[in-house]
């Protein structure tokens, strides 16, 4: 007996190779459709686009969604969310911002994974005003914020050396109904160690303590380096002595 396979079976296949990160033979399975007689759709377009974004292929990603109105599919909120990740991985804050805003010319509402994968695109790009924008943005279009949203913008206001800023979106959280998490605070903490402030990254380590999170090792290491840059050796020691961070990891670290 033989076996024809079709859109519905192709479709399985892309996906079975997008979560085995397999994106070539995705893309493969793709083209061969239509030799097959197998009309692609929706799905097996967003199986392939994904395996695209999982392999940082981003250029492929994008011009898979630019075809899918020649081949008669209109791409959808997954189709996007895709592609806004593959640019957030390729390190393309402005394509990420712009497909963002396409989403809503297309008749389609951005959610949390739209907004989370073009403001992690705009912290990776160094960008903390548009961070903190888009940040303001979910609120005002009622997108839930959730802790992937405001780590990335503390974490962008870290990079951009905007400590200040950096503490206000950490304080803030509990009123957007976000429980802060260890990377949270590693990144309030991190964008504190080269102020001269080192009060602030201990209080933020006592915080965490208070609220049952470990630091991690970039938030420990920080804190540490806050206190050595300011010659503040018995606070350093003392740190070294309590919290549960071995000492080969900080030197790793440095």
């Amino acid at each position: 007996m033989k076996v024809i396979p079709n859109e519905i079976t192709y479709s399985a296949a892309i996906s079975a190779c997008e979560k085995g990160d397999r994106w070539e033979l995705a893309l493969s399975l793709l083209n061969s459709m239509p030799d097959m007689s197998a009309i692609p759709n929706e799905i097996s377009y967003n199986a392939a686009i994904s395996a695209c974004e999982k392999g940082k292929q981003w250029r492929l990603a994008l011009s898979l969604l630019s075809s899918m109105p020649d081949m008669g599919i209109i791409p959808n909120k997954i189709s996007y969310n895709a592609v806004i990740s593959a640019c957030e991985k390729g390190l393309q804050w402005q394509l990420a911002l712009s497909l963002l805003s396409s989403m809503y010319d297309a008749m389609l509402i951005p959610d949390d994974i739209s907004y989370n994968a073009a403001l992690s695109a705009c912290e990776k790009g160094g960008q903390w005003q548009l961070a903190l924008s888009l940040l303001g943005t979910m609120s005002d279009m009622s997108v839930i914020r959730n802790e992937i949203s405001c780590n990335a913008a503390i974490s962008a206001c870290e990079k951009g050396g905007q400590w200040q800023l950096a503490l206000g979106i950490l304080s803030s959280m509990p009123h957007m109904r976000v429980s802060p998490d260890e990377i949270s605070y590693s990144a309030a903490i991190s964008a504190c160690e080269n102020e001269g402030r080192w009060q602030l990254p201990l209080s933020l380590l006592s915080s965490m303590t208070n609220m049952r999170l470990l630091p991690d090792l970039i938030g420990f290491g920080a804190a540490v380096n806050a206190c050595e840059q300011i010659g503040q050796w018995k606070l350093m020691v003392s740190l070294l002595s309590t919290l549960p961070i071995p000492l080969e990891l900080l030197r790793q670290r440095a």
